[in-house]
């Protein structure tokens, strides 16, 4: 199992602190050798329009070794930022850069953007016809300039297969966690995730908007009922049945839900479940009757039902990729 080569595009030396946050994530991911949770890890390269230059900001100085043509040869090409000149449209995106991108598409490489990353990959005709998002600041310029793209200024991010999109900030943390699960499975991100602390996986449609984040320490009621949830997920549990054990009416409690979470009951459930299930195909030789029981998806038809709509495998092409040998 490899990981894979990443090249982070640095379009220039006008990068804002703002900026470096983006620059962190992908580099905190992929670019820390994480080879006690998976050997290899991944291959990060930094590259930009002028290789060897140096992008700076007030307390740092960030040095690109490899060129644009780098982007023809990894597997996997991010764009984590579009500087602020080019968003105020006082300058175009260098051609050159534009060029690389559509070429490392074309060539089949996984292309990713971080918040305003995506006007890169709009730019170079990756997004035309396709779901996308960005943070939600940028996402009506984003539909106004290219018209083409498919825009949903609330999810947290989109998986559109070969091509990726994300919110900011911790938008673009979840895109990148999402990746290594999508690479190297649910447990090695979980425990990448337990190392940046963070949450270990929030779905991509899950709302950019979280008005009331749901910790350990919470005790308003929802926080003890999910944790209750989580206990009991081989067993049948209705909205009805979290609602009584918050304390609260049906409506209320999907209001508190949504306002922790930012998705619905029964959305968070399947999606616990979900992940359940995906660490006992890594982690356990049992049937795939068992582990749709164990994890509350009901029958083997029915988990592979749930993989093929959410993961786009089946439980045993999962388990082949990332189970324990």
């Amino acid at each position: 199992m490899s990981a894979g080569s990443v090249a982070l595009v640095v379009i220039d030396d006008t990068i804002s602190m703002w900026d470096m946050y983006e620059l962190g994530i992908a580099t905190a991911v992929f670019g820390v050798a994480h080879t006690d949770l998976a050997n290899p890890w991944y291959d990060l390269r930094l590259c930009g329009p002028r290789p060897g230059t140096s992008s700076s900001v007030p307390g740092f100085t960030l040095n690109a070794p490899y060129g644009l043509d780098e982007l023809e040869k990894v597997d996997t090409v991010i764009v984590p930022v579009v500087p602020e000149s080019y968003m105020r449209g006082d300058r175009a995106l260098p051609e050159e850069l534009i060029g690389a991108l559509q070429r490392a598409g074309a060539r089949g490489a996984r292309m990713v953007s971080l918040c305003n990353g995506v006007f890169a990959l709009a730019a170079a005709g990756l997004l035309d016809g396709r779901p996308a998002t960005a943070h939600w600041e940028h996402t009506r310029e984003l539909a106004e300039w290219y018209p083409q793209v498919k825009v949903d200024d609330s999810v947290l991010y989109v998986d559109d297969g070969d091509v990726l999109t994300s919110a900011g900030l911790s938008g673009g943390l979840d895109l990148c966690l999402h990746i290594v699960r999508r690479d190297l499975g649910a447990r090695v991100a979980n425990q990448l995730a337990r190392r940046l602390v963070v949450p270990a996986h929030r779905p991509g449609g899950q709302a950019q908007f979280v008005e009331r984040p749901v910790t350990v320490t919470t005790d308003d009621g929802i926080a003890p009922v999910l944790h209750w949830a989580l206990e009991r997920l081989d067993r049948p549990l209705t909205v009805d049945d979290l609602a009584t054990r918050a304390g609260m009416s049906v409506r209320s409690f999907h209001r508190n839900l949504r306002a922790a979470t930012g998705t619905s009951p029964m959305k968070w459930l399947l999606h616990q479940r979900l992940a359940r299930a995906q660490l006992l195909l890594e982690t356990t030789d049992l049937p795939i009757d068992q582990i749709g029981e164990r994890s509350g998806l009901g029958s083997a038809n029915n988990l592979r039902h749930h993989f093929a709509g959410h993961l786009g495998v089946t439980p045993t092409e999962y388990r082949r990729a990332f189970g324990e040998t």
